[in-house]
């Protein structure tokens, strides 16, 4: 959905003008590489593989091109039925996660042994340069009702869905959870980077 939503941006059809290939990820690599395939949309470490090895070239950066890098990438979501049940419960959940970000965006080195040691890549070296690129500090930034308002009108524009972006938000969003806990977590120090060392900023600057 992802990428019909990029595929409709540039004015392509994604129904029509995209043959769609779906497979597991060392599979779609492979093939990628003998040149079965004439783009791949790949996640961390697989695409910093492939650069590795000099295949390929990357048209699309989504945390770093416009539209794309103006909006949440991904956000929690819950069944209406459960959040009635268990309120207390999805606010905690949600408060793990956040905190999970700010610790990714803080101590990224953390993160990235962590990735190592729960399997997810062994390439340390990859992790870290992931963990140190993706903005997980925005999180208190961005808009959620602007990332979904501009969502659903890609995947109207692309034929997947009907509904419009405002009908989808007073459907299916309840945002007091999020604020809440934007007021209950501070935003940790600032972070700089410069020649390679990391220097943290007190809020006083």
């Amino acid at each position: 959905m992802f990428l019909s939503t990029v595929i409709a941006w540039t004015g392509l059809d994604p129904n029509k003008d995209i043959n769609w290939v779906v497979m597991p990820t060392p599979d779609a690599k492979k093939a990628f590489a003998q040149g079965k395939l004439d783009a791949l949309m790949a996640f961390p470490p697989t695409g910093q593989e492939l650069r590795a090895q000099k295949i390929g070239h990357v048209i699309l950066n989504s945390m770093k091109d416009k539209p794309w890098s103006q909006y949440y990438c991904c956000m929690p979501a819950v069944r209406k039925e459960f959040l009635q049940k268990n309120p207390v419960a999805t606010k905690r959940a949600l408060r793990a996660i956040l905190k999970a970000t700010d610790i990714c965006a803080q101590q990224p080195q953390k993160a990235a042994q962590s990735a190592v040691d729960r399997g997810v890549t062994n390439n340390y070296s990859y992790a870290l340069d992931f963990f140190n690129a993706m903005p997980y500090s925005q999180w208190r930034d961005y808009d959620p009702a602007d990332t979904l308002r501009f969502y659903a009108l890609r995947l109207r524009e692309a034929g997947l869905i009907k509904s419009s972006p405002d009908e989808i938000i007073a459907m299916g969003t309840d945002w007091r959870f999020l604020n809440e806990l934007k007021q209950e977590l501070p935003a940790p120090a600032a972070s700089v980077r410069n020649d390679g060392l990391l220097c943290h900023l007190g809020q006083r600057g």
